[in-house]
């Protein structure tokens, strides 16, 4: 790995030479430091700038405004594409205006600003109405490809709200907020410097830039240029790797917040009469009618497609009952069919997420070293017991499990049966299996 970074390193620094070796011969075939200074005179005059009294003010004057108009962008994006994402009318709302910035010539924009909020105010603005777009879109798209089926199983374990974000949510959509803003804080400051330029408002990086092309100062044009070059690059080096690092803060942060232990409830019959279920207007089954007592367990071996797991996921409350009565307990636990884990968190804090005192009980099922690594390495038999235990971890009235033993062999089929025996305490159980 080391060497492979050492030779990435050495073809871009040799990528750079070569440019280097271009720009000096081009400089010495046109002869003219007005018309086109050289590598060397750049770096000189570079260095002149830095050591200038006037440098970091100026620097400063423009990185404040355009990363206060970046951050401002970037936050109120993403607060809105959440909002739009839930309510329709927002995003309809919103629409046409940001399909217009998207389209709108950012110098139109800028000289639109001029006029009304003066040269000062200009640059951070700008790079607001540059940057939002993007990062709104890209938000919208995040939040549309975000897991509906994790997120169901997060309510049925009563992960809601800001705890749901924390886990779900926020990790599914930064990746597509990471790949933006690779793109966004360059342009936030070619939007920021433009406007500047446009502008010149006293003390910014665009007015000095301004005066050097009107002094005809080409090393001085080309050494500011670097100057925005390098502050770009450092900024989207800072910002992505802070964004990077929110991915784990929110999963540890869902792990700290109450887990909102007043949805438990003591164990409770499930009852059903004369039930229909399906979906819509299609029904699966019809004239369901059962009792699962305190204690009792009922399994549902049927053929697919007899609705068992239409079943169970109307009982968990996912879907209304087309007809008929149904009594359960307010609050159950459910594996569903197919696997649902938050998977860049370990076992022990997928089973955390929703109930204390999980470590305990997944090493009766599972090996130590499966314990501690995200749930996306381990097998399709080890993910199954992680969801099971979560299923009898959680404080509930009863308890759910679709195909718990898909992906098991014989030993550890055996092996999860009695750890469902000992830690059932008394709640119903409701098993859709095959067998």
């Amino acid at each position: 790995m080391s060497r492979g970074r050492d030779s990435r390193l050495a073809r871009r620094v040799a990528s750079a030479v070569l440019w280097l070796v271009v720009w000096q011969v081009a400089s010495l075939v046109v002869g003219n430091a007005v018309l086109l200074a050289g590598p060397l005179e750049t770096v000189v005059r570079l260095a002149q700038l830095v050591f200038d009294a006037r440098f970091l003010s100026t620097v400063a004057f423009s990185l404040t405004r355009i990363v206060g108009g970046f951050l401002a962008a970037f936050v109120s994006a993403v607060l809105l594409a959440l909002a739009a994402r839930r309510w329709r009318a927002v995003e309809d709302a919103l629409a046409p205006a940001v399909t217009a910035l998207k389209s709108v010539p950012i110098v139109c924009i800028i000289v639109l600003l001029l006029m009304w909020v003066g040269s000062r105010s200009v640059s951070g603005i700008a790079v607001f109405l540059a940057v939002f777009p993007a990062v709104y879109f890209s938000a919208l798209e995040g939040l549309a490809d975000v897991s509906p089926q994790v997120g169901e199983m997060l309510r049925v374990f009563g992960v809601r709200g800001f705890r749901g974000f924390c886990a779900h949510t926020w990790p599914e959509l930064l990746p597509f907020l990471l790949g933006t803003s690779r793109n966004v804080c360059g342009m936030a400051w070619k939007a920021g410097v433009a406007a500047e330029l446009i502008g010149s408002p006293m003390g910014s990086i665009g007015e000095r830039i301004y005066q050097s092309k009107i002094l005809l100062e080409t090393a001085d044009l080309f050494a500011w240029t670097i100057v925005v070059v390098l502050a770009s690059w450092a900024c989207e080096q800072v910002f992505v790797a802070l964004l990077a690092r929110s991915g784990k803060a929110s999963l540890a942060l869902a792990l700290r917040l109450p887990r909102g232990e007043t949805l438990s409830c003591p164990p409770a019959e499930v009852r059903i009469v004369d039930a229909s279920i399906g979906y819509g207007e299609k029904v699966v089954a019809s004239g369901l009618s059962f009792v699962v007592p305190v204690g009792g367990r009922l399994l549902l071996d049927q053929e697919s497609g007899y609705g068992k797991t239409t079943l169970l996921r109307t009982i968990a409350g996912l879907q209304p009952m087309l007809a008929g009565s149904l009594s359960a307990p307010r609050s159950v636990s459910m594996e569903f069919q197919e696997a649902r884990l938050i998977e860049d968190m370990t076992a022990e804090q997928n089973v955390e997420l929703v109930a204390a005192g999980g470590s305990a009980l997944l090493r009766e099922v599972l090996p130590a070293d499966a314990l501690a690594v995200p749930v996306r390495e381990l097998s399709g038999g080890q993910r199954r017991r992680v969801e099971l235990v979560r299923a009898l971890a959680y404080r509930c009235g009863a308890v759910l499990l679709d195909e718990p033993f898909a992906s098991l062999d014989e030993d550890t089929r055996r092996t999860c049966e009695s750890f469902i025996d000992v830690h059932l305490e008394g709640r119903p159980l409701l098993v859709a299996s095959h067998v």
